[in-house]
């Protein structure tokens, strides 16, 4: 697998090695012992899937510690852009965010380490979105940050005024009024320990 740094220190691009032939194609999704190197030690406990139609919009969310989770995700059918902002308390790239788009023809995967809020937009008609994470759900700890907060910049690259988003992500807040749970020193102590 290829694995692409971004511009903030903690999420990547992986890109896997695709063999084509006369019949179709085959790639190897997940492999623990090159992801373990090349990426970070991760053990992932639980695996998601969502199906979501055009101009759905998911986030941005994250886990409270100590149920943080760190997430390996990919879009199987349709294309999704999907983004990782940074909200670890005293990072150089804090409240910066990393896009990329996930589809079934690129079949890259994005990985997004424990501090990051979570969150994406379907681009196409239907959109199925797979993703592992290493720790267990948790719904009292669940946290957000607004998905429309244009403070973020991000380019969802959909009208926003027909976008579909739950009433739950609609009532989250601001990133100016957020108070991280996650400290850069300590997150980044604990990804190096797991390198």
């Amino acid at each position: 697998m290829n694995v692409i740094h971004t511009k903030i220190d903690g999420p990547v691009i992986i890109e896997p090695r695709i063999f084509k032939d006369t019949r179709g194609y085959f790639f190897e999704s997940y492999n623990k012992q090159e992801f373990d190197e090349k990426v970070a030690k991760v053990d992932f406990v639980q695996d998601n899937e969502s199906c979501s139609t055009y101009g759905v919009m998911r986030g941005l969310h994250f886990q409270r510690p100590p149920f943080a989770q760190a997430k390996l995700v990919r879009c199987v059918k349709g294309a999704v852009l999907d983004v990782a902002v940074d909200i670890r308390k005293g990072s150089p790239t804090y409240g910066q965010h990393v896009a990329v788009e996930l589809t079934e023809d690129n079949h890259r995967q994005f990985f997004i380490p424990r501090g990051f809020a979570h969150g994406f937009a379907v681009l196409s008609d239907i959109a199925i979105f797979q993703y592992k994470c290493d720790n267990y759900y948790h719904p009292e700890a669940e946290g957000g940050i607004s998905i429309l907060d244009e403070s973020l910049g991000i380019g969802w690259r959909i009208d926003l005024s027909k976008a579909i988003i739950s009433e739950k992500d609609l009532k989250h807040i601001l990133l100016k009024d957020f108070y991280s749970p996650f400290d850069f020193i300590i997150q980044t102590k604990v990804y190096d320990n797991h390198k």
